[in-house]
């Protein structure tokens, strides 16, 4: 474990860095850059090299001479610090041309300061071998990606979606506290393997809690109201990085604990499976309704949560009903698609900070031929769209196309097993198809056709170090989903791992993957082929430029032109009993009216009933209760009194 700790060690030191040299806008950002990087590169490293290690390290530390802290590092928690490392690398690098504002050296610096302090937090989640451990990093993760929210603080908005992701986070902690207390007053231990020694009813206690708590942080809905808050109003490559990774904390403790569990019951897999099939269609239905680009990619990402959840539900349901190969491919499929989006969601995000960095809007209804001046980030944005849609030759298809064949294999399943193994199957092609017209959407209203706005024209593109991240995460994209077998034979020891069995279908999924390889190299073969006899065909003949057809005007203006709204509105429309648009009209009145306006957007179900339900009626219930804050230290101290005196009475009587 030692030379895990002194990666996070030189990640932590980029924080101290950037606040000592904050007045200094070059070394304030390149010394934690080279710190966070170099301890990423270093954790990464010593991750690859647990994957299969025989005798997973462990490190026992006494807290405050009281609490131990306890970490190890399996096989799962080494596949679960390939992205957190991984994209930690790759999002600081992209930060030194992103950051690149003097006047705001400070908060940069701060920026920084928790930055470092996420990283190492969420390497200590995954490695947490006892409740105090997984506990106290927790916790670290959490505020410290709070504070990264707030970078834009002068802004209402953004102030608004730290305060609602502040609120969820500790929340969700509560559920897991909850779960941990439990688990401490059942077996009287706080190793993570005790949960095993809890009898079959509290285990389904202890599950559920955990799930709330854990589903939280991963955006299940209906508990991620604060998930596109907060993405949209962080710094893009921290957007990137929560969205890519840390929502994923909350799959890796719901995986972790149903295998320390050890449960048998088709009932936990019904519960993920069920939630992963709402999280994902919803997800997907809301982001094609987006008007923010990166509010689009937020909702996106709860689809791909659900996507993930349905994989690990239908392996689950195998798992218990001793269909281990079914399990094996579905969780193998489900452990990917981490992986897979891990990458794809990052580059989108960086991709959408260049459009945002370049345009200054990141409202798609206001930008429009950006591909003529910023042709890097739309091409690295395409790919991203290609993967995430999991089209082939990318890597989104690989980790699909294995759930999809694993959900395939559940038609053997009886009564309500094969009903949500079904609608598994229809969801999965109701969240593709969905995919698919929310990223052509984004794709032509932000980057083809004519600029709609003056910010639009006048773009430029983006800084080398943003360029190379992305050119790296694309380039991961297309060679995963050449050469599939590079991530999935290693990934197939981890499930094998988690499933206890060596009865490994090592043959068969390496088959699976060399027909997607010969598939992908044909594919793309055939479109290098038909790009250099198209290319062949036309030399020598005059190409004519023309404007595109007007549809019958004879002034045609960028305002013609389909919106992402517009583009989006027939689906919408269909799915308007979950989604309901509401639309702003401002309408023409008067002899002289004044100029019209027209917005629509679908509303969250959940935030709507969230808010109405229970966070108005909360606050009207505080708002009497004021008169409780008077000022007077007297009361104060006398209510301090009477509360005591109440609790030694309670503890009396009790």
């Amino acid at each position: 474990m030692n030379p895990f700790f002194f990666s996070l060690l030189c990640i932590v030191l980029g924080g101290p860095l950037a606040l000592l040299f904050h007045n200094n806008s070059k070394f304030g950002k390149l010394l934690p850059v080279m710190a966070i990087s170099g301890g990423s590169l270093g954790g990464l490293v010593t991750a690859l090299q647990h994957f299969t290690a025989p005798q997973p390290p462990t490190a026992e530390f006494l807290w405050l001479d009281w609490f131990p802290l306890a970490f190890r590092l399996d096989p799962l928690s080494a596949f679960f610090l390939v992205p957190v490392f991984g994209i930690a690398l790759l999002a600081a690098i992209y930060s030194f041309d992103y950051l690149d504002n003097p006047a705001k050296g400070l908060r940069t610096a701060a920026n920084y300061f928790f930055f470092s302090l996420l990283i190492a937090a969420m390497g200590l989640v995954v490695c947490a071998d006892n409740i105090l451990a997984l506990a106290l990093a927790w916790e670290l993760m959490s505020i410290a990606s709070c504070f990264l929210v707030l970078y834009d603080y002068e802004l209402k908005e953004n102030r608004q979606a730290a305060y609602i992701f502040f609120i969820f986070t500790q929340a969700g902690a509560m559920f897991l506290f909850a779960a941990f207390g439990l688990l401490y007053a059942q077996t009287g231990s706080v190793s993570l393997a005790a949960a095993a020694g809890l009898s079959d009813g509290l285990k389904l206690t202890f599950f559920l809690l955990c799930f709330i708590g854990f589903g939280s942080k991963a955006g299940i809905f209906p508990l991620h109201i604060w998930l596109p808050h907060a993405h949209s109003a962080a710094p893009s490559h921290i957007s990137a990085f929560m969205s890519g990774v840390m929502i994923k904390m909350g799959i890796y403790g719901i995986v972790r604990f149903y295998f320390l569990l050890n449960v048998e019951s088709v009932v936990y897999g019904q519960i993920v499976l069920f939630a992963g099939i709402i999280s994902g269609v919803l997800g997907i239905i809301y982001a094609a309704g987006q008007n923010h680009i990166k509010r689009m990619l937020a909702y996106s990402s709860i689809e791909n949560i659900g996507i993930i959840l349905i994989g690990m539900g239908m392996g689950m349901l195998g798992a218990a009903a001793g269909k281990k190969e079914l399990a094996f491919w579905c969780f193998t499929g489900a452990l990917l698609h981490v992986l897979n989006h891990a990458i794809f969601k990052s580059l989108l995000f960086m991709g959408a900070g260049s459009v945002i960095h370049g345009t200054g809007t990141a409202a798609i209804d206001r930008l429009g031929g950006l591909m003529k001046g910023m042709k890097f980030t739309g091409i690295a944005f395409l790919t991203g769209a290609l993967s995430i849609c999991a089209l082939p030759p990318f890597n989104g298809f690989v980790s699909e196309f294995l759930i999809y064949s694993g959900a395939f294999s559940g038609s053997s399943f009886e009564g309500w097993d094969f009903i949500l193994a079904a609608l598994a199957i229809v969801s999965l092609a109701v969240i593709g198809g969905l995919a698919l017209l929310c990223f052509t959407k984004a794709v032509g209203t932000v980057f083809l056709g004519e600029p709609r706005t003056v910010q639009a024209e006048k773009v430029h593109e983006c800084g080398r170090c943003m360029r190379l991240s992305m050119t790296l995460l694309a380039c991961f994209c297309l060679v995963i989903g050449l050469f599939p077998a590079i991530v999935v034979e290693p990934l197939a020891a981890v499930t094998g791992a988690l499933l206890k069995t060596n009865d490994i279908p090592m043959g068969d999924l390496l088959a699976f993957c060399d027909n997607i390889t010969l598939g992908a190299i044909l594919f793309l073969g055939l479109t290098i082929v038909l790009m250099i006899l198209r290319s062949w065909l036309y030399r020598g003949k005059q190409v004519d430029a023309a404007p595109t057809w007007g549809c019958g005007f004879t002034r045609a203006t960028p305002r013609i032109q389909y919106t992402g709204t517009s583009f989006a509105a027939p689906a919408l429309e269909f799915f308007g009993p979950v989604a309901p648009l509401r639309e702003e009209y401002t309408g023409l009145d008067g002899p002289f009216p004044k100029p019209s306006s027209y917005q629509s957007k679908p509303q969250d179900l959940a935030e709507e009933t969230a808010t109405i339900g229970v966070a108005l009626p909360i606050f009207r219930a505080l708002k009497r209760l004021r008169w409780i804050q008077h000022g007077n230290i007297q009361l104060y101290i006398a209510y301090i009194v009477v509360a005591i005196i109440l609790s030694i009475l309670i503890t009396f009587l009790v």
